[in-house]
């Protein structure tokens, strides 16, 4: 008899009521079995876990296999099977590099680099497989068990864990090639170009379907499968030649089939990452100045009295020298490319204080559309702060603004009670090297010299930034060391990048899985910002000419800046083609140059050779006879400025016996040269390799990039010392990792004080996610505490 409540509204609303409880049942299992799959990863040792793994999986296929000759039923069989091969070759290579690992750390309070995150990577892979394992086993019998389900998510983590034990032999690659204590792969750049272009042709697709974003706390995954979808999707658009202005949010974020088909969405994700250049990365990562992302993004954010976009004019202006304030010299605005331009900062305040709505600083105000609202005057004014924070955002040097991380920043300034001022560089490709650095130590100049228009008196003033934005504030504190101007109090860099070079690290090699900063992405940020957007180095004609292939290469980029006045590169470019670099530059003449002569730009100032008259005209005060002896180094020679030689930046961060002491207790000779890369998976086994065709991405560095102003761990000793303490914050699970490492380790081996802090399971950028969760919260709150201590430095102990 059919009940009553069958059909009808009553029946209806009851349907409704049980979808509803059934999908609040399926979320709650899920959070249930996410929770399990990290507790497990946590509390069990990797060789128990491995065994563990191992019986499952024989305890299955032996199960499945007598289950007939179903298509589902074999493939179960094989992909156990495959589970119990990978997870037995994957524990002797991740052994080995646990057992070496703390050779790398800053120190023991520290344990931190990319051996260790690759290890915590691939034993979160091996948690989810021994907890499906574990489902599957209790469940097989079931009639509720859905075969087709457990098996996509079997064959997706199995796909993994293979590429997973690939990395883990690289990474043995790297050990057995790298000196001790060094992270960054140290081969020549043909070897170096060798090894990308066989890292570059593995599987990615796996890692950004049903596998997206394992490695990290959960409460994140669900906002990466929102970014991926809409990645996706935007590359679609971006196919058809459409603009970010022309695509809304509900079309990026709303595609069905990536949405319901995970496997669809890794291969596209894959083709995306591979194929499209920095121009869709630069559109994509803007989305979130659409104004209506961005409104959102600040009504949940802090309140405060005064946010406003100034354009500072291109204008010189004199700065007095910490040696002797009685000299000056002379800042010239930012030249290098597009010549004089203004520069944009935007200032936020929590409270309106002194100097804040003066007319002089009102007349630098830039209009920022029709919705912008004049700031009104306020009847009480708070007293100028002691203290300053210059911010650099991130972007990856090619893309966002201030704006994008104006949520947060908000957030600062009402915890620290301090103006900030974040500077909107200009971007790469239109604007590389060194124009963004030249803008950047303009602006930092600036504020140091009118404070009190910002409502501070100075006294105390940190460098911040994240990403690009780190590596901004070394290379602004640099410039300002190497002007002999004031040096910022402190810096606080998260996630920074510091080593711009197309290296191989044990923490770039996550890159394969990481959705917000795959290795392709990176190379072309960084190629973007050195100038070389538009070349190609893989082609096949260059692979042909071998060396005449990277000279011609260098050869072009040489011409291209000498039209600029980057006459340093001549150096970088005969130092790399083995001819002995010049004392003297060479004088080059432009056949149809801009001006009456070449313009000079801020950082070709700091870089010219000490024989030239650039700097001294700018001296006030004193004669030049008795000034000159007395002047800092503004200006240093190429051959200290230039692409490091191995005496001058020195990674041997203990003394020789004692690495050798290390290496006997470990069994591990690190002095080996290592084995080709053809030979760096053992017999039997080779990784999944990608469907999507030749990754486009350059496998050669440019010259300029072992510049110490663009990557600041190649600066020699003498330049680092000139560094104020620095704090950095990095990420556990981030590529980037073992370019903080590394750096906090040459500081600490040059008696520079600096912080290490590094956060869980978190992503590269979690500052642009800081209301997202409380891991993400708490992370943003530490780079606040660091800030703090550069702000509010110890009271002098009392006589």
């Amino acid at each position: 008899m059919e009940s009553a409540g069958g059909s009808g509204p009553t029946g209806a609303l009851a349907s409704k009521n049980e979808k509803e409880e059934l999908k609040s049942r399926s979320r709650r299992r899920w959070r249930k079995a996410k929770a399990k799959a990290s507790r497990l990863m946590h509390t069990m040792d990797l060789r128990t876990m491995t065994q563990s793994l191992v019986t499952l999986a024989e305890d299955n296929m032996a199960f499945f296999s007598s289950q007939g000759p179903g298509e589902t039923a074999r493939r179960l069989t094989s992909v156990f099977a495959g589970v119990r091969e990978q997870a037995l070759g994957l524990e002797p290579a991740l052994v080995r590099l646990l057992g070496v690992a703390h050779l790398f750390d800053l120190d023991p309070e520290t344990p931190a680099n990319g051996y260790r995150s690759l290890v915590h990577t691939a034993r979160c892979c091996l948690a989810h497989l021994l907890h499906k394992s574990r489902y599957v086993a209790s469940n097989r019998r079931s009639i509720f068990f859905r075969a087709s389900h457990n098996l996509a998510e079997l064959e997706a983590y199995l796909a993994a864990i293979t590429q997973l034990r690939a990395l883990a032999y690289y990474a043995q690659h790297l050990l057995a090639t790298n000196r001790p204590g060094v992270l960054f792969f140290e081969g020549d750049e043909g070897l170096t170009a060798e090894f990308l272009s066989e890292y570059v042709t593995l599987h990615k697709g796996c890692f950004y379907g049903r596998c997206l974003g394992f490695q990290f706390t959960p409460a994140i995954r669900p906002f990466l499968q929102t970014i991926s979808i809409g990645l996706v999707s935007f590359g679609e658009h971006y196919k058809r030649n459409e603009t970010g202005l022309g695509v809304t949010a509900s079309s990026l974020f709303t595609s069905g089939r990536f949405a319901i088909d995970p496997e669809l969405r890794g291969a596209e994700f894959e083709r995306v990452i591979q194929n499209l250049d920095v121009h869709f990365w630069k559109a994509f990562w803007n989305i979130t100045e659409i104004e209506v992302l961005s409104s959102l993004a600040n009504m949940a954010s802090a309140t405060v009295k005064v946010s406003r976009l100034l354009s500072l004019p291109p204008e010189a202006f004199e700065m007095p020298l910490t040696s002797d304030p009685r000299l000056t010299v002379t800042i010239s605005p930012p030249l290098a490319h597009t010549g004089p331009g203004p520069v944009l900062i935007r200032l936020i305040s929590y409270e309106l204080r002194e100097g804040q709505d003066s007319e002089a600083l009102s007349s630098l105000v830039k209009s920022e559309g029709p919705w912008n609202l004049d700031l009104r005057p306020w009847p009480q004014h708070a007293p100028r702060s002691r203290s300053l924070v210059v911010h650099f955002h991130g972007g990856g040097f090619v893309a966002q603004t201030s704006k994008s991380h104006e949520p947060y920043l908000k957030g600062w300034a009402q915890e620290l009670g301090v103006p900030i001022i974040s500077i909107d560089y200009s971007l790469a490709p239109e604007a590389p090297f060194p124009r963004a650095l030249e803008e950047c130590f303009y602006a930092y100049c600036w504020a140091v010299k009118n404070c009190a228009l910002l409502g501070s008196t100075g006294e105390q003033i940190c460098l911040a930034g994240d990403s690009a934005g780190g590596n901004l504030c070394f290379t602004v504190s640099l410039r300002a060391a190497a002007y002999g101007v004031r040096v910022p109090d402190g810096i606080m860099a998260a996630y920074p990048a510091t080593m711009l070079q197309t290296a191989a690290s044990p923490s770039r090699l996550l890159s394969l899985m990481d959705p917000l900063l795959p290795l392709s992405v990176l190379s072309k940020c960084v190629t973007a910002y050195a100038g070389a957007e538009t070349e190609d180095y893989s082609s096949s004609d260059q692979k042909a000419l071998g060396m005449m292939g990277i000279m011609r290469r260098d050869t072009s980029l040489l011409l291209r800046d000498l039209r600029v006045g980057a006459s340093s590169w001549l150096n970088s470019f005969l130092e790399l083609s083995g001819h002995k670099s010049q004392k003297k530059p060479v004088p080059v003449t432009d056949p149809d140059p801009p001006t009456e002569s070449i313009r000079r730009s801020v950082s070709e100032a700091a870089l010219a050779q000490l024989d030239s008259p650039v700097g001294t005209d700018s001296l006030k005060g004193c004669s030049e006879s008795s000034d000159v002896a007395k002047m800092p180094e503004v200006s240093q020679s190429l051959e200290t400025l230039g692409p490091s030689q191995a005496s001058d930046v020195n990674f041997f961060l203990l003394p020789e016996d004692a690495l050798e002491e290390a290496e006997a207790k470990e069994g591990v000779s690190t002095r080996d040269t290592g084995p080709s890369n053809r030979a760096a998976f053992p017999e039997g086994f080779q990784p999944r390799r990608s469907s999507q065709g030749p990754t486009h991405m350059p496998l050669y560095s440019a010259p300029i990039v072992k510049n110490p102003f663009m990557s600041p761990l190649l600066a020699p000793d003498h330049m680092l010392k000139t560094l104020p303490p620095v704090h950095i914050v990095a990420c556990a699970l981030d590529p980037m990792l073992d370019d903080s490492v590394m750096f906090a380790r040459r500081l600490r081996a040059l008696g520079q004080p600096v912080t290490l802090r590094v956060v869980e399971d978190l992503p590269h950028g979690f500052l642009s996610l800081a209301s997202l969760c409380r891991e993400t919260r708490q992370a943003a709150q530490l780079c606040v505490e660091r800030i703090r201590l550069v702000l509010t430095p110890p009271a002098a102990p009392q006589p």
